[in-house]
């Protein structure tokens, strides 16, 4: 299973676009998914920054496993979890 969130509706709206992180973070967590794709897009790599500040958070990143900048697409980032 994997989740997914694409940013593009909200880009211009910081609070919503981390309600949004929270929600499908939380998401991820009660689910168990592994995988959480989140689609920030190209444009000028802001939101993309957004995204990983908000990923590095202290009590976000207790959360997961590791984050993944897909190599292939500028404007995507996978987040791995681990579950035992």
């Amino acid at each position: 299973m994997k989740l997914k969130l694409d940013l593009h509706e909200i880009y211009n709206k910081g609070q919503d676009i981390d309600r949004a992180l929270r929600a499908i973070i939380d998401e991820a967590v009660a689910k168990k998914a592994p995988l959480v794709e989140i689609i920030p897009g190209k444009g000028t790599g802001a939101l993309k920054k957004h995204v990983l500040r908000f990923l590095a958070q202290k009590e976000i990143k207790a959360l997961y496993h590791r984050v993944e900048k897909d190599s292939d697409n500028f404007g995507r980032v996978f987040v791995h979890f681990r579950w035992k």
